[in-house]
C-alpha cells in the first residue's frame, strides 16, 4: 500500500466525518478555517499513523510518538461516536479502489484500535 493512497482514504474519510450529523463537529474542530496549516498538518500526521499501522513503515518519522489515548482525551468522546467512526470509515475503504486485501487489512486494524479505545473507559464521556 503506498503512501498516496492512504493520504486519499484519510482524506475522503476527514470530508465526510467532517460533514457527519453525529461525530462531525469533532472532526470539525480540527479543520479551523483560520489556521489550515493546522488541518493540513493534521491529515500528515494521520496518514503517517497508518502509514505505520497498515505497512510497518514510518516515511515521515518526525509525527513520532502516537500518543492515542493522550491525544483523544481532551475531546470527551461519547462512547457511540467511536462505532460511527468505524462506520464512516469502513464507508470510505468500501469505497476507496484499493484492492480487496487491503480493505480487509485495513478494516482490521480499525477494529483493533477501536478495541485498544474502547479498553480505556476514561476516554469516554458518560453523558
Amino acid at each position: 500500500m503506498k503512501v498516496n493512497d492512504i493520504e486519499d482514504v484519510v482524506r475522503s474519510f476527514y470530508n465526510l466525518a467532517m460533514k457527519d450529523f453525529l461525530i462531525g463537529y469533532q472532526f470539525r474542530k480540527i479543520n479551523n478555517l483560520n489556521e489550515p496549516k493546522i488541518f493540513e498538518e493534521h491529515i500528515k500526521r494521520i496518514t503517517s499513523f497508518w502509514e505505520l499501522q497498515l505497512t510497518g513503515n514510518l516515511t515521515e518519522k518526525s509525527h513520532l510518538p502516537f500518543k492515542l489515548i493522550e491525544v483523544h482525551l481532551p475531546l470527551n468522546i461519547k462512547s457511540g461516536e467511536l462505532g460511527r467512526w468505524e462506520l464512516l470509515f469502513n464507508e470510505v475503504l468500501d469505497k476507496s479502489n484499493l484492492s480487496e486485501s487491503c480493505i480487509q487489512q485495513w478494516k482490521l486494524k480499525i477494529r483493533e484500535l477501536k478495541k485498544r479505545m474502547l479498553a480505556h473507559p476514561t476516554l469516554f464521556k458518560t453523558n
